[in-house]
């Protein structure tokens, strides 16, 4: 099947373009990429820079995403072996767009919290 002649559309339900969109705005995948951004780490670096998560949803993160050929996952034949994790070609081109909501989300996160406040103070009265 030739995907690149097909027209994807978010809004369509059933549209694989729905799925991707999704897995993007998981709770753990943008955090994934940020991490990747500056090159290969491992298990043990992608779980200490990523706060919160755990190993298995952290493993389940980086097998989707490589499943999806965002990623790439390394192992080096060594004495343990040593398991890499890194941004493909195409998870590179995500960098753009995540990091315009990294920034906004940073810029804007006090405005949030405070409409957040002011919501939560109407709607408890």
């Amino acid at each position: 099947m030739d995907t690149e002649a097909q027209d994807f559309d978010v809004m369509t339900l059933g549209c694989p373009s729905r799925v991707i969109m999704q897995r993007l705005g998981d709770k753990w995948t943008p955090l994934v990429f940020l991490a990747l951004k500056d090159g290969p780490r491992r298990f043990s670096h992608l779980r200490n820079d990523i706060g919160g998560v755990t190993p298995k949803v952290l493993t389940q993160t980086l097998r989707s995403l490589e499943r999806d050929g965002l990623l790439n996952r390394t192992i080096y034949p060594e004495v343990p072996p040593r398991v890499e994790y890194e941004l493909t070609e195409l998870g590179h081109t995500v960098l753009g767009p995540l990091e315009v909501i990294r920034a906004w989300s940073q810029d804007h996160a006090s405005l949030i919290l405070q409409a957040r406040d002011d919501y939560d103070e109407r709607n408890d009265a």
